[in-house]
């Protein structure tokens, strides 16, 4: 089985997490984003900081995510963003033929 994988990113705000949305899925990096409001608590420059945030996960391929991180990390506000992965280890069949369909050719990645 390919090794589909579930990306993920914070960022401050819902215009942010659209404009990362948006670009992902246009570039075939991800075949979508889902776009949670949630609550982080950490550490920062040696203080605690508790913010409202707004989580993007996103699915995708393990042989995109270099091509995705950088993506990320040329349009991302934060100076040291969250861009981490973890992989599907099981997923439908049907759901995972479509999102093989709506991400880059993973041959060529």
């Amino acid at each position: 089985m390919s090794t589909y994988i579930q990306a993920q990113t914070t960022v401050a705000n819902e215009t942010d997490a659209l404009v990362i949305a948006g670009q992902v899925v246009k570039k075939k990096l991800a075949g979508c984003v889902q776009i949670s409001k949630c609550t982080s608590v950490y550490s920062w420059q040696g203080e605690i900081h508790q913010e409202e945030e707004y989580l993007c996960t996103m699915k995708s391929h393990s042989s995109l995510f270099n091509r995705l991180k950088e993506t990320l990390k040329q349009i991302h506000p934060y100076d040291e963003p969250e861009i981490i992965a973890t992989p599907i280890i099981l997923g439908s069949a049907t759901y995972l033929d479509w999102l093989a369909g709506e991400l880059q050719n993973m041959d060529t990645a």
